[in-house]
């Protein structure tokens, strides 16, 4: 992404200021702010969730991003804000009309759809996917060493090249924010969320033991390059 912003509650933007250095940080301090920080058009794709909290004021945080018509990924707190309201979730991405991607682990996965007939909690892993796929009108990453990725309309791709690596704590807020890069360059939701799940595992191949998750956006630059040079367009 060209910018990226990080919006904050106010009393964190101290300590986000501190880590912060090579993006913008706004301050954010519920439904209202982050309506209000939407009005720049600049602002293409979102990311939502990591360190969000969980409850009511996510789930409204959730209903203006979805609103805004912009590229959007839900993860973390912001899929488990929805826990047994998933029927909630799906009014929000229907009713917004842009591509979202969702990107639980099998825990929120199984948070998100519980009790929601359409949507199995047992069996098949491509199975699974795709039916919440559908059921939300938005592409489902759901991850794991096979990780799946589902869009509405059918079209699935199971990632080959998985990696133990990245069994880290932090590391599927890297991914969202990969997605949320790709989307911002007008990648198409399917696309970019099964791109992203491949140089993310690329990433964690390429360093090996001892990652942790802040190592994989230092490894994208290679990753990139590596991956351009082999289509010969580097």
């Amino acid at each position: 992404a060209g910018l990226v912003t990080v919006l904050s509650p106010t009393p964190a933007l101290p300590e986000n200021a501190a880590q912060l250095t090579a993006i913008m940080l706004r301050a954010c301090d519920g439904a209202d702010d982050l309506d209000d920080t939407l009005t720049d058009e600049r602002l293409n794709a979102i990311v939502a969730g990591p360190g969000l909290g969980t409850g009511a004021p996510t789930r409204d945080l959730v209903r203006v991003a979805a609103e805004a018509g912009r590229g959007l990924v839900l993860d973390a707190d912001a899929l488990t804000s929805f826990s047994g309201k998933a029927d909630e979730l799906a009014r929000m991405i229907a009713e917004g009309g842009s591509g979202a991607v969702a990107t639980p682990h099998e825990g929120e996965f199984a948070r998100l759809f519980k009790g929601v007939g359409a949507v199995p909690g047992e069996g098949s892993k491509l199975a699974r996917a795709r039916a919440a796929a559908a059921f939300l009108g938005a592409v489902v990453v759901l991850k794991g060493s096979d990780t799946v990725i589902a869009a509405p309309d059918g079209r699935a791709a199971i990632n080959p090249n998985g990696s133990p690596w990245l069994g880290t704590a932090g590391s599927g807020d890297v991914l969202c924010g990969l997605i949320g890069g790709l989307l911002s360059q007008g990648m198409a939701p399917f696309w970019a969320a099964a791109a992203a799940v491949w140089l993310h595992a690329a990433a964690a191949r390429r360093h090996g033991p001892g990652l942790i998750s802040e190592d994989l956006p230092e490894l994208m630059p290679a990753v990139l390059r590596e991956l351009l040079e082999g289509l010969g367009t580097a």
